[in-house]
């Protein structure tokens, strides 16, 4: 009897499966969904597909599929997009159609549908529009945002100091500083560097970017209808997001009770004013659990991506210090130290612009972009993508060209420098995504990776702990984030 049921189920599990590859076989090929590998029931392709490093899995079906096919991330179709030609035809040329924001479930969960990153429809075109004029009133690609970010380089530099040449780990340090400017904007104020109840945020954060992009975060991503039900690590992301919006929570109570109209301090009292101005419109974006989400998502972005990104810089410069020192002459040459670097050098140092340029392309921090979804059936090559399918804009594949940029994992600043030493502008180059959805705060973050690097090389030599040839330059996670590796360095005044 036990054979017999063995067998029923062996023939259940075969059966299944022919009915999932007919299945798939109908939906695909010309005039019908890219093609892809053969999914399994439920599994779709888990056994193509690695979790920990999708970028590299997915270049790798791409050489068999062609730029534009699909994958199963467990039931759900996903059609990627590999290379400069598909990714600018859908994002820039079809940016309507392209627009919308895919299915990732951790995001979904955290924001339920709130916010500007994880939101859809006429709520995120009201609130991204609101906060884009906003950030732009406060000083965003402005001088006054210029002035915010020098000073903080004062307290970054300070801190620096305190390490007295001594072994230190930055992250820390890093967000601490880059959170600093983004609070500014949105809770109106600055944090201390020591400040307990900060820096605990900071490690929230980064908590957050290291699960979202682990084996438990990747494998919630593919099938979160089944782990929404149990138990088990990929559930603590969750309570970061909890600690961050009731942080967000206990800022709007303290501007909720000291709020003037006539003179908003920041993006809470922007928002709260436009609150009352459309408290008697039926259905409003702007209530008090989308204030909370969408400066949860401005904290949150505004800290994360260009804090992990000046870190990665900086463990690439001790690996590369040759790099540093032409960095550093650079400096020298344009700026001196007697002064402090502006983003008005920036045209005279190419070689530092390059520099900076080339961390972004080589890290690509987010190789897949964050999903989008076409909202209507749509045409796209010689396919068709259903309505509601996610689409994955795979940007390491565009930042790693090699027709654009030779030997694209080796680091090299020359892949942005003219042979006359000028700096090489690329419409590779998008470390923000591109389109409708690019970064809501590109202009800002460009502007504080290079502010934040520049002042710090005026100022130190960069040390690492260990030989710069043992020093491991891959991203310890690679899943839609590429995580760097943790390291030490010591900061030797100049």
């Amino acid at each position: 009897m036990e054979l017999l049921g063995a067998a029923t189920v062996v023939l259940l599990v075969c059966i299944a499966c022919l009915l999932s590859l007919a299945a798939w076989k109908g939906r695909s090929g010309k005039g019908k969904m890219p093609p892809g590998p053969a999914p399994l029931p439920i599994l779709g392709n888990v056994l193509q597909v690695k979790p920990k490093d999708l970028a590299k899995t997915l270049q790798k079906l791409s050489k068999e599929y062609g730029p534009v096919f699909t994958v199963h991330m467990g039931s759900d179709p996903v059609v990627v997009l590999h290379g400069h030609d598909v990714v600018k035809e859908a994002l820039v040329d079809r940016a309507d159609e392209f627009a919308a924001r895919g299915h990732m479930p951790i995001g979904d969960r955290a924001n339920k549908g709130l916010g500007i990153i994880f939101s859809n429809n006429k709520e995120w075109l009201e609130v991204r529009r609101f906060a884009l004029s906003t950030l732009r009133n406060f000083g965003m690609g402005k001088r006054s945002i210029e002035e915010r970010i020098l000073e903080e380089t004062e307290f970054l530099l300070e801190d620096i100091d305190k390490t007295k040449g001594t072994s230190f780990d930055p992250t820390f340090m890093l967000s601490c500083a880059v959170s600093n400017v983004i609070c500014s904007i949105v809770f109106g104020k600055r944090y201390d560097y020591k400040d307990k109840k900060f820096l605990s945020l900071m490690n929230n954060m980064n908590n957050i970017f290291a699960m979202m992009n682990s084996h438990w975060g990747q494998l919630y991503q593919m099938f979160s209808n089944i782990l929404d039900y149990l138990p088990g690590p990929h559930n603590k992301i969750f309570l970061e997001f909890d600690a961050l919006k009731a942080f967000v929570s206990e800022e709007l109570k303290v501007h909720q009770a000291s709020v003037d109209p006539s003179s908003p301090r920041d993006f809470i009292d922007c928002f709260l004013s436009k609150m009352q101005e459309e408290k008697d419109r039926p259905n409003s974006s702007f209530h008090t659990e989308n204030l909370i989400t969408s400066a949860f998502d401005l904290f949150l972005a505004g800290t994360e991506t260009t804090s992990t990104t000046i870190r990665y810089g900086l463990l690439l410069l001790l690996k590369y210090p040759k790099i540093q020192e032409k960095v550093q002459e650079e400096i020298d040459r344009v700026v001196g130290r007697s002064r402090r670097p502006c983003v008005a050098d920036r045209t005279q140092m190419p070689y530092t612009d390059a520099v900076v340029h080339e961390i972004q392309r080589f890290i690509s921090l987010i190789p897949l972009a964050v999903p989008h979804t076409v909202t209507k059936d749509t045409h796209f090559r010689d396919y068709v993508i259903p309505k509601g399918t996610t689409i994955f804009p795979i940007l390491s594949s565009v930042l790693h060209d090699s027709k654009e940029f030779p030997n694209p994992n080796e680091f090299n600043p020359g892949h942005f420098l003219n042979e006359n030493g000028t700096f090489r502008k690329s419409e590779f180059f998008m470390p923000f995504s591109a389109g409708k959805r690019i970064c809501l705060g590109e202009g800002l973050a460009r502007m504080e990776i290079f502010l934040f690097m520049a002042t710090i090389l005026q100022n130190f030599t960069l040390k690492p702990v260990v030989d710069p040839q043992e020093l491991n330059i891959t991203p310890t996670l690679s899943g839609t984030g590429n995580v760097p590796p943790v390291y030490q360095l010591c900061a030797l005044r100049r």
